[in-house]
């Protein structure tokens, strides 16, 4: 069967299945996951637990056929635990899986914790003879839009209740770092004398852990996502980043977004405008977007921002520098 990460606790105080793969690359939904799984091992008298790690290249997947076949020496019940953290185990691991299936003992518990496992995969024979008899939980990314929704539950719970102004600040705060989320709702627990988180208590309790960081707040300007890229500049402020560098980082793809531009209007397509100016592949579509949003002469409005914002960092331009990369980064994200 295949479960939600959310399912998981209902269907373990129901049953506990002999096979369990919990896959993703969010970490910390992942760990719980797993935890809860262990937990719920331990308390159906699985006390012996033999953890095998098959991340590495030269690992012989036999060793698991030995332990479906060997006994406990503590215990009447054991749980392995197989951590793949390439979520891909090859031609000998899925042989192996498929005869572990065969071959462990009716009491055993198999725990296999796996990175992302992509969609061939999910249809691949070893994942199809595991989930015959045990469970498969995909563990999906907390996005920006479900993390309010997240983090409700959280809070809910732990036994307390939020403001809307409140969770969407906390939600900024913490974007992108789970871990810092679960952190922050432990501390408001401990801080809060009546079980509920006002905006005054989310300011005055929570860091900002948001992952601020240079060039991503480019990418997501030149994205047209002026929002989150005005909040990743105002954190890199707080974080003291000079703002000379954040102009470097700015400036620099402004004048690729020109020499593109150029190219394409010398009789180039958007690829070869590109390829031309080395831009890596996994950038091709970001930057892609930003030229069809922009041409030449809006860039040449842009570099003059970025002119200002350099005079004024220097000190021989008129305005804050701050102000002016905020205005350079609107003229971007437009």
């Amino acid at each position: 069967m295949r479960l939600r990460p959310e399912e998981l606790p209902r269907h373990l105080q129901k049953q506990l299945l002999p096979i369990y793969v919990v896959s993703g690359d969010e970490p910390l939904l992942v760990q719980e996951a797993s935890d809860l799984i262990r937990k719920h091992a331990r308390e159906q008298g699985c006390t012996d637990r033999e953890v095998i790690d098959a991340s590495p290249k030269n690992f012989d997947w036999q060793e698991i056929l030995s332990s479906a076949t060997s006994m406990s020496l503590f215990s009447e019940r054991k749980l392995v635990e197989i951590r793949l953290p390439s979520g891909k185990p090859g031609a000998p691991g899925s042989k192996a899986l498929c005869a572990y299936v065969e071959l462990a003992g009716p009491d055993d518990v198999l725990l296999l914790i796996a990175g992302k496992i992509d969609k061939q995969s999910m249809n691949s024979k070893w994942i199809k003879t595991l989930e015959k008899t045990g469970a498969v939980i995909q563990v999906w990314p907390i996005g920006a839009r479900d993390l309010p929704r997240w983090l409700q539950q959280r809070i809910a719970n732990a036994g307390m209740s939020i403001d809307g102004d409140a969770l969407q600040l906390l939600s900024d705060r913490v974007e992108g770092n789970l871990l810092a989320a679960v952190q922050e709702v432990e501390k408001l627990k401990l801080l809060t004398s009546d079980s509920h988180i006002t905006a005054q208590n989310v300011t005055e309790a929570v860091s900002d852990n948001a992952r601020y960081n240079l060039f991503e707040m480019v990418d997501s300007a030149l994205r047209g996502d002026m929002k989150s890229s005005l909040r990743m500049l105002h954190g890199l402020r707080a974080e003291g980043t000079e703002a000379t560098v954040a102009l470097w980082a700015l400036t620099r793809e402004i004048r690729t977004l020109q020499l593109v531009q150029a190219d394409c209007n010398r009789g180039q397509n958007i690829q070869q405008a590109l390829r031309s100016q080395r831009v890596w592949n996994n950038r091709m579509q970001l930057m892609q977007s930003a030229c069809t949003r922009h041409n030449a002469g809006s860039l040449a409005e842009i570099l003059e921002l970025a002119a200002v914002a350099d005079g004024s960092i220097k000190g021989f331009a008129d305005g804050k520098p701050w102000d002016n990369l905020e205005s350079l980064i609107l003229g971007l994200a437009a």
